[in-house]
């Protein structure tokens, strides 16, 4: 974050016109796709259990119909977004550590959900639909 913030803040050289150049579209948009796709699997990971609820339960709905670590891939897109948008060093460095960090924890998920739940859907992937 702090090298992403400095060359930003003090390095960064960008024309004016950048908002308007393909790479800072497209970055925009991924961004903005994976920013809505956390916000979305956040919150039905947030309302899995009623109020006094207790043990765990599969998520269901949005992208968790086809990944267990959507609300990791939401970020992983929302960091790749953020590279293209900068295209800088500093920030793609950051989008493949943050790949790096949270594919494996959405392994682990995986594995964990697959482990507790007799019934978890066999044909959910780890992070990439149909893929991974």
């Amino acid at each position: 974050g702090y090298l992403q913030g400095r060359y930003l803040s003090q390095y960064g050289i960008y024309p004016e016109d950048w908002i308007t150049d393909p790479r800072f579209i497209v970055g925009f948009v991924l961004w903005l796709a994976g920013l809505l796709l956390n916000l979305h699997s956040d919150h039905v990971l947030r309302t899995l259990r009623k109020p006094g609820e207790m043990g765990y339960k599969i998520p269901r709905g949005g992208m968790f119909e086809y990944v267990s670590g959507a609300n990791f891939l939401g970020e992983i897109i929302e960091w790749t977004g953020f590279a293209v948008a900068c295209w800088s060093l500093q920030s793609a460095a950051f989008a493949v550590f943050t790949f790096l960090i949270l594919s494996t924890r959405a392994k682990q998920h995986h594995k964990w959900y697959l482990q507790k739940f007799e019934d978890y859907p066999k044909s959910r992937k780890i992070l990439v639909p149909f893929l991974y």
